[in-house]
């Protein structure tokens, strides 16, 4: 049934300062890797009444063993951490479509120079604090969603399934356990900041750690030493080396990528080395992240790496070198820009007036999860990833309004509303 968009307008803009505080409570709870548990039960305690059901899922410890279980951590209990899923029942759900909607409730540490990052902060219609657009703010968006539907007393024909996950920072444990459930849907969306674009297609990424060993000594004997620190810099050239031969042939795989120099950024985020300035090192790690595009995958490129430290022409570092691949790795993942997910939500919002260009996204996140179940996959949410993980993370108040917007006249083309 059509639903005017004025009336929409007025419901939601009537409901967002509930869901603007409920956002705060979120953000409120300093939900690193290991402590989501009390965030999925207040949002599965908000949201239980805009549902037909509201499932925590207490994650095993044996789930630690799954073959694609992304970095373990030694003492990390699930004790105290749920999955949530809540679920909207279709009034048709068998000739209807459904859709899954995911958002994840883990946040990565305050930023060097974030003080007070779990203390939000509004001003001037921007919410302020750790989580705010990732991804606290994407459960708003969806809080705000459901709470309109039930203020219009509207039921989507098709069943709704939403996935509160946890460990989506350190390489989407929580939605490969929902993956591992019985679980279908003729699409999801991965709620993520994406700054006003439908992410049709996303990079995969292989965090990494390279060893280097050298001949520890004293400076006085250079000639007997071999430094692991200057080993480890020959590593970096020789990744760098590979990155760029791997991003030449990945050029005009997928064209929404082509817009970008550099859609795959290798990046080395640590190096530890030594304990005296006057010693060679005998040792020394590189922690970094590589990412690729949806041509390719994890295995291949893990290889791809071995090999060209490997095959380098430095002779001692071939020789005395280790790869480890036990962090994260999320591969990439891609959607036809005809396929009607991606069509159907550009429709709905050059219906709401906002058009989202249908592009790329040079990060990696758990779209590629629901791939596995050969779910059509897409990536969309409020907010801009410019302000993700840094000290000024944010989310403007107008943009949550503006996405639950086009979340709810998407689900009117995708499956259409009754009244109840």
């Amino acid at each position: 049934m059509p639903i005017e968009q004025n009336i929409v307008n007025e419901a939601i803009n009537a409901l967002a300062g509930e869901t603007t505080e409920f956002l705060c409570d979120l953000i409120r709870i300093p939900s690193v890797r290991g402590n989501e548990g009390p965030v999925n039960r207040l949002v599965a305690d908000r949201m239980k009444d805009l549902c037909t059901s509201a499932e925590l899922m207490q994650i095993p410890e044996s789930f630690k063993d799954d073959p694609l279980y992304s970095w373990p951590l030694p003492g990390l209990t699930y004790e105290n951490t749920q999955n949530l899923r809540l679920t909207l029942t279709g009034t048709a759900p068998e000739t209807s479509r459904s859709l899954i909607l995911n958002a994840h409730s883990d946040v990565v540490p305050p930023s060097k120079n974030q003080e007070n990052a779990f203390v939000p902060a509004i001003r001037e219609g921007i919410v302020y604090g750790r989580g705010a657009c990732d991804d606290k703010g994407q459960i708003a968006v969806i809080h705000l969603l459901l709470s309109t539907l039930r203020k219009l007393r509207l039921r989507p024909r098709g069943t709704v399934t939403v996935d509160i996950v946890v460990e989506e920072e350190n390489g989407g444990n929580g939605t490969l356990f929902m993956v591992r459930r019985p679980v279908c849907a003729d699409g999801a969306i991965v709620l993520e900041a994406s700054e006003r674009k439908i992410f049709a297609a996303v990079r995969g990424a292989v965090w990494f750690e390279v060893i280097c060993r050298g001949k520890p000594g004293h400076s006085g004997r250079a000639s007997d030493v071999v430094s692991a620190l200057k080993e480890a810099v020959k590593a970096m050239g020789v990744l760098e080396e590979y990155h760029e031969r791997l991003l030449e042939v990945s050029r005009g795989f997928n064209p929404l990528f082509d817009k970008y120099e550099n859609p795959m950024p290798v990046t080395f985020g640590m190096l530890h080395a030594g304990d005296w300035p006057a010693t060679a090192p005998g040792a020394a790690s590189i922690k970094g992240v590589f990412g690729f595009l949806p041509n390719t995958n994890v295995k291949a490129v893990q290889q791809g790496m071995i090999d060209a430290i490997r095959n380098s022409p430095h002779q001692y570092l071939c020789e005395h070198f280790e790869i480890l691949f036990n962090m994260l790795n999320n591969e990439g993942n891609e959607l036809s820009t005809d396929h009607p997910l991606v069509q159907e939500l550009s429709a709905a919002a050059n219906g709401c007036g906002v058009p989202l260009e249908i592009s790329a996204m040079t990060a990696a996140c758990d779209a590629w999860r629901y791939s596995l179940m050969n779910i059509p996959t897409v990536v969309m949410g409020a907010g801009s990833l410019k302000y993700a993980h840094s000290d000024e993370e944010q989310i403007a108040v107008a943009d949550i309004k503006e996405t639950a917007k086009i979340f709810l006249k998407f689900l009117d083309r995708w499956c259409g509303f009754e009244t109840i």
